[in-house]
C-alpha cells in the first residue's frame, strides 16, 4: 500500500465542507497523516474591464480572503483536533489551485467534495472534482454530501 503522509483536502466553507473534513481526518488519523486545508477564493478578474474598476475587484477579493483566513482558523479548530493540520487561502480557479498546491505541498492524496451537478447546471458550471480527478497524479477522493 502506498504511503499516505500528506492530505490535501479542498474545502468551499459550505455546510457539505464539514462532511468531507470528517473524510479527511478519519484517514489522516488512520493513516497518521498530516492535513493541509485549502479554500479557493474566485479571483475575480475576468471581471476587469465590466466598469468596474481593478481597486473595487481587489479590494472585494482582498475582503473574501481576509474572511476566509478567519473562518479557516475556526474550521481547523473544530474539524482537525489532535491532528496536525495547516489552513491555505488561495486565490484564482479552483481546479487549477487544488492541484497546484497539492504539488507544492507534496500531498499524496486529494479529499475534496463533489456536487453531482447534471445537466445543464453540468454543462454551465463545469465539476471542479471531475477536473481535478482527470488531471492529479495522486489519488482523489471525493466525498458527495446530500
Amino acid at each position: 500500500m502506498p504511503d499516505i503522509k500528506k492530505i490535501l483536502c479542498a474545502v468551499d466553507f459550505s455546510d457539505s465542507s464539514r462532511i468531507v473534513a470528517a473524510y479527511a481526518a478519519t484517514l489522516a488519523r488512520s493513516l497518521g497523516a498530516e492535513v493541509v486545508v485549502l479554500y479557493v477564493a474566485p479571483s475575480l478578474t475576468q471581471y476587469v474591464g465590466f466598469h468596474v474598476p481593478p481597486s473595487s475587484i481587489e479590494s472585494f477579493v482582498g475582503g473574501i480572503v481576509d474572511g476566509a483566513e478567519q473562518t479557516m482558523e475556526k474550521f481547523i479548530e473544530e474539524h482537525f483536533k489532535g491532528l496536525t493540520a495547516a489552513g491555505k487561502v488561495t486565490t484564482g480557479y479552483a481546479a487549477e489551485e487544488i492541484l497546484t498546491v497539492a504539488q507544492e505541498n507534496g500531498a499524496d492524496m486529494i479529499v475534496m467534495g463533489t456536487h453531482g451537478r447534471k445537466g445543464i447546471d453540468r454543462i454551465l458550471f463545469g465539476s471542479v472534482a471531475e477536473k481535478v480527478v482527470k488531471s492529479a497524479p495522486i489519488p482523489v477522493f471525493t466525498v458527495r454530501p446530500e
